[in-house]
């Protein structure tokens, strides 16, 4: 695939911001290969997302950097420029389920991934096996339930000594402590195996089966410090019946997770994700 720089723009909406940002690709023969850009009348706000071709620009991205600061100043942009060939570093973590992680392992593994997975955190030690196959180091943390800040110190550590930029709750059934959120704020991605707002919390399939849903589905989202309320990135849904068991409906959602969870991922590794407040702007 062709190197390309993601230019990705969030600002007060106002006159000029697109005439602005394409003459100045166009004066240094910036060759865009996608560009996104909408408009929030109910907040003021604009967003923008363009790919431009690096082998067209003179600069590399740093004098890019630069070159493009007095048009976000004036603009007053919350802004970011990054490189498609230097993938995003990425931690996985899990528990005991395995769809999630095998279906991010294999898509890695095949080279659908936009990134590159650095490590495996547990606290359970069943899947090893399968992340050490793909050459991956596996870090076992075991969980101590009367005081769970041994444990998520070493998950803070080994994050960091990973270098992780990502890192992605893979069914990981621990709560985070509100330290590690808010110091990974828009970094850390989960899975949550219901449609939500609905059936937030635990055993949501079987909250499902009570209430005779037509819908399942999964909700793929920022962690933040309010439990399952971070912002949204994407969600899918299943259709089930009166006929289907709780047992058939964890099956059906385990598919739909694994296909948001990677869609979810996949956009935030490419940069087209922009989160304002709790809500999010995804150029898919």
């Amino acid at each position: 695939m062709e190197r390309t720089y993601r230019l990705v723009i969030a600002c007060p909406d106002r006159v000029g911001i697109v005439a602005k940002v394409t003459t100045f690709l166009a004066t240094y023969n910036g060759w865009l290969t996608e560009a996104s850009h909408h408009s929030d009348p109910t907040n003021g706000w604009f967003y923008m997302r363009n790919e431009i071709k690096a082998s067209s620009l003179p600069f590399d991205l740093n004098s890019f950097r630069i070159a493009f600061e007095p048009i976000a100043r004036e603009f007053q942009m919350c802004w970011h420029v990054a490189d498609s060939q230097q993938p995003k570093r990425i931690v996985l973590m899990a528990s005991k389920e395995s769809h999630c992680l095998a279906d991010l392992l294999h898509r890695w593994h095949a080279k659908e991934m936009d990134g590159e997975i650095v490590g495996v955190i547990s606290n359970h030690d069943d899947l090893r096996r399968m992340v050490e196959w793909h050459d991956i180091p596996y870090y076992h943390v075991p969980v101590d339930p009367d005081d769970k800040s041994v444990a998520f110190a070493e998950v803070e550590r080994l994050v960091d000594a990973l270098d992780a930029e990502v890192i992605v709750l893979a069914r990981y059934m621990q709560i985070l402590p509100p330290e590690l959120c808010d110091r990974y704020t828009g970094r850390i991605i989960n899975i949550h195996h219901s449609f939500l707002p609905s059936f937030a919390g635990a055993r949501p399939y079987h909250q499902a089966y009570k209430r005779g849903v037509k819908l399942i589905g999964a909700t793929c989202h920022y962690v933040t410090q309010d439990l399952d309320e971070g912002p949204i990135i994407e969600q899918d849904v299943i259709r089930v019946n009166h006929s289907d068991t709780i047992e058939d409906m964890v099956r059906l959602g385990k598919d739909v997770e694994k296909q948001v969870l990677a869609r979810g991922l996949r956009y935030h590794l490419e940069d087209r994700v922009i989160v304002h407040e709790n809500k999010t702007i995804v150029f898919e």
